[in-house]
């Protein structure tokens, strides 16, 4: 198994834009140009508003396309656990702001035309134990009073391997090639009049109250207004919410081509791609190239600036046992490849949207599974700088001024749950 650097979804661009030199001006800059910056960029710019766009790698090159590829209407939590500290009312809003944001990707593929092998099958959120089962049954319930079109499955109809007893099944969202994504999304975005820099970090972003300042290796970027959407990196400037972001290393792991009757035999024949119900997820899915991508399970935190990365050996090793572990009649099949990216997991566990200064908004649509809401908010956002009213699903997650409190997400707790989930596996195989 061969650890990359780049993602393992798609090539890298074959040209690279330009990096910023000099001194411009313009009405808005956004600052970060993964899923979020380009939605925003391309909202402003068919709105015929004078957009710059800059990015320190490659538009998409971050967590953008090194995701699993799920287009989901979770919100990043627990559902049992929201249900028992939010109102009804907040819940509700926050289900339909994660479904209005599946709808909104679903929207901007056709409508640019990309090809990314979308296929729109859903989710199950698979419980691997008794325990988990009841837990399924009990998310079912607080999510179908939320009004997400969410149901519970159990046993051979449901279609999952061996050894899957049953879920949560989404009724909306389901899965992407996100390297493919991207390069559809950043060809749309260079071709629409938006003023493109990449390999342009921003050094740091001054409110004068009459404008912002980026500085930027080689320029300066004057301008009346500022999107920050810097997902993990978003710490590494200081106009951001103090602990808006922590950064998180997530890994993948893809195998070779599987015979789709292997899939058969071992029970998979809905090939329903899966997340299960662990504290920290494991995600399994078949590829339309006949591989399974598999990951999350282990994760790590990081301190800006962030390094470009592989996945650890040790992590990659304790995927591959998961995978073992889960599909025990697949384990003569060969592992390819690795590779990983970083997020931004909030202190609240919840996307965030809100000002950073009188003229600087900013994002943090993300938590692991913000493919989609990232892109949604960016668009609002785009809508609200330009000044439009407060939309009501940008309202749903609005976090305005407000300071943030410490977050809970940190290496020993991270490793303190992955030692919990492997006791309730272990737990979990004795009792059966």
């Amino acid at each position: 198994m061969k650890l990359i650097h780049d993602t393992g979804w798609a090539a890298q661009p074959a040209t690279v834009e330009p990096h910023l030199v000099g001194d411009i001006d313009c009405d808005v800059v956004v600052i970060g140009g993964g899923g979020g910056g380009m939605s925003a960029a391309l909202r402003l710019a068919d709105k015929g508003v004078d957009v710059v766009l800059l990015e320190a790698k490659t538009l998409g090159w971050g967590a953008t396309s090194r995701n699993a590829g799920y287009i989901t209407n979770s919100i990043a939590a627990d559902p049992e656990l929201l249900g028992f500290l939010l109102k009804r009312e907040r819940l509700r809003e926050l289900y339909r702001y994660a479904e209005n944001a599946v709808h909104f990707t679903e929207d901007a593929i056709k409508q640019y035309g990309i090809d990314c092998g979308y296929q729109p099958e859903g989710i199950v959120m698979a419980a691997v134990s008794k325990g988990q089962l009841r837990h399924a049954r009990r998310n079912a319930k607080v999510m179908a009073e939320a009004g997400s079109s969410a149901e519970f499955v159990e046993g051979p109809e449901a279609g999952l391997p061996e050894g899957f007893l049953g879920g949560v099944r989404e009724g909306v969202g389901g899965t992407l090639n996100p390297g493919e994504f991207v390069l559809g999304l950043r060809a749309t975005t260079i071709a629409s009049g938006v003023r493109v820099y990449e390999r342009t970090p921003a050094l740091d972003v001054t409110d004068t109250g009459d404008r912002v300042t980026v500085a930027t290796p080689n320029g300066t970027v004057k301008a009346r207004k500022a999107l920050l959407t810097t997902n993990a990196d978003s710490s590494g400037l200081a106009i951001a919410p103090k602990r808006l972001a922590t950064p998180v290393w997530t890994s993948l792991v893809e195998t070779e081509p599987v015979a789709p009757e292997r899939l058969d035999d071992i029970g998979w024949t809905s090939r329903a791609p899966m997340v299960t119900l662990h504290m920290i997820i494991e995600s399994y899915r078949v590829t339309p190239r006949g591989t399974i991508v598999f990951g999350t399970r282990r994760v790590q935190t990081g301190r800006n600036p962030l390094p470009e990365r592989t996945p650890d050996q040790h992590v990659a090793d304790d995927l591959v046992r998961g995978f073992h572990d889960r599909f025990p009649g697949l384990r003569d099949v060969e592992l390819t490849q690795a590779w990983g990216g970083w997020i931004g997991m909030s202190s609240t566990w919840l996307p965030v949207a809100g000002e950073a200064s009188d003229n600087v908004l900013y994002s943090l649509a993300c938590n692991g599974h913000g493919f989609a809401q990232a892109q949604y908010v960016g668009h609002l956002l785009a809508d609200r700088i330009d000044g439009a009213p407060l939309h009501n699903d940008l309202a749903a997650i609005w976090h305005g001024r407000k300071r943030f409190w410490p977050g809970f997400v940190s290496g020993p707790a991270l490793y303190a749950t992955w030692l919990a989930d492997r006791a309730a596996d272990r737990l979990s195989a004795l009792t059966k």
